[in-house]
């Protein structure tokens, strides 16, 4: 790995990296046909830059890899308990997913007009200026990305454990040991191959959406054997989250903590934008990143409310609330019998991809802000063969091990999702002026003017309440 005099991600040959050691690359190309074959393209082109490699196919499994981590199985009691309702539950999971498409369409005209790699931070740095973009970059960096990825690893060894110890509690700090395995593991080989990384993107998503169709069908198999009994509905089915009211516990409706619930809501949606982050890796961008969006997130919706039916029609309201954090290992517990310990296998697999679909986005975050000037520069370093950011990678890996230690997870979700929403109603807010500075500018897709302002007016909204019913955690 080496550094070049520069490095550019938008194509451009003019901007070139220079070699500081031929002889030595030319005798460690020789160690291979594979490494040959890049070192004759690095040398050709005099280039060493991040490569169009992504399909459509990948592009997909990124964004449906990216949402579906812990959010689905961490954060329905969250909802549930602060929509206070079912119904209104069911709601929120899809309005979220709504709100989630809105704004994904909206980058998808700022992805094809800056095709560059670095997501939110490209565009506000396009927009408005090096210092908005570097406190977005510094609190991404800082807060967003890292403690996503803690949580979601934290979540995936949390899992993985549990059919070890179905009856017995979990040794103390095994789920941190085996979290920072998982998160050096997949650095190790996001480092290493990005098509490597992207085939485990691609089969752990296939894994996730079976896992989850799964789920729903034993939802749905439970309800139809309950109402098949010979002497009516079971009382299980009597007791559920559908037919059983919720417990207010004696107060009145509270209506600020809806925001709460669209909250863990938009936790579990969170990763739709991480597709503009990669497209200078994205083949034919301007009709691949559309696409993606408009397959990816529907998709995500449909099965993030079947599940949650799913969910409510096997659990009571007290055990939604009750197993806050294990969800389904309760809805398993009373659906799959002898063969629970699917469900903690099923959920590993779930965020195990989300792990990697998390390291492998933020990395070129780090690394477009280095490339810039904001970061150091050694964060936009790149393998000489492999082709990798392999400096951003070993940072994230290492701010994401940090955070492991520390945090209830409802806790993070609100100071996750606060700053979050805050970030991507900015970034938003960057197509609005874009319009305006520069209207010239190449638009292969234009989105309504409607949709940025009801994106932006709807962020306003959910952050102002949820610093009003929670201002500890989200203020």
């Amino acid at each position: 790995m080496k550094q070049r005099k520069n490095y550019n991600i938008s194509g451009d040959p003019q901007v070139a990296i220079k070699s500081g050691n031929s002889s030595k690359e030319e005798n460690e190309s020789q160690k291979s046909p594979a490494v040959m074959e890049k070192f004759i393209e690095a040398r050709e082109t005099d280039t060493v830059e991040l490569k169009r490699s992504l399909t459509l196919i990948n592009g997909i499994a990124i964004i449906v890899g990216s949402i579906i981590g812990s959010g689905i199985f961490l954060t329905p009691a969250g909802v549930y308990e602060n929509a206070q309702s079912t119904w209104g539950a069911i709601v929120v999971w899809a309005l979220a997913g709504v709100f989630s498409l809105i704004g994904a369409i909206c980058f998808a005209e700022l992805g094809t007009c800056i095709t560059r790699s670095g997501g939110d931070y490209a565009y506000i740095l396009e927009a408005f200026g090096e210092f908005p973009a570097f406190l977005t970059l510094w609190v991404t960096i800082i807060i967003i990305r890292p403690v996503t990825a803690a949580v979601v690893a934290l979540t995936f060894a949390e899992y993985a454990i549990r059919p070890f110890f179905l009856d017995a509690a979990t040794p103390q700090h095994a789920p941190q040991l085996l979290a920072t395995i998982c998160l050096c593991l997949l650095t190790a080989i996001n480092c290493s191959s990005v098509k490597l990384a992207m085939k485990i993107q691609d089969l752990f998503t296939a894994g996730k959406l079976i896992a989850l169709v799964t789920i729903i069908l034993a939802g749905f198999v439970y309800l139809f054997l309950g109402l098949a009994e010979v002497d009516g509905p079971s009382q299980t089915l009597e007791r559920n989250s559908f037919a059983a009211p919720f417990d207010f516990k004696g107060e009145d409706f509270n209506y600020p903590k809806l925001s709460l619930s669209v909250y863990n809501g938009l936790f579990a949606y969170a990763g739709w934008n991480y597709l503009n982050f990669v497209t200078a890796e994205l083949i034919d961008p301007y009709r691949n990143l559309p696409r993606a969006i408009w397959i990816g997130l529907p998709l995500v919706t449909i099965i993030y409310v079947m599940a949650n039916i799913a969910y409510f029609i096997v659990l009571s309201p007290a055990e939604m609330i009750l197993y806050s954090n294990s969800v389904a290992v309760a809805f398993g517990s009373k659906t799959f019998g002898s063969v629970q310990w699917l469900i903690p296998v099923f959920v590993a697999l779930s965020t195990f991809g989300g792990v990697n679909g998390t390291l492998f986005s933020s990395a070129r975050l780090f690394f477009a802000g280095a490339e810039d000037g904001q970061l150091p520069k050694v964060l936009s370093f790149i393998h000489v063969r492999n082709f990798t950011p392999v400096p951003a990678l070993l940072f994230q890996c290492f701010i994401s091990i940090l955070y492991l230690a520390t945090g209830e997870v409802r806790a993070l979700i609100n100071q996750v999702s606060f700053v979050l929403w805050a970030s991507t109603g900015i970034a938003v807010a960057s197509l609005i002026r874009l319009r305006h500075t520069k209207p010239d500018l190449p638009r292969p897709i234009r989105v309504h003017i409607s949709l940025p302002i009801i994106y932006i007016f709807c962020t306003i909204f959910i952050v102002a309440c949820s610093i009003y019913a929670d201002y500890v955690n989200t203020g």
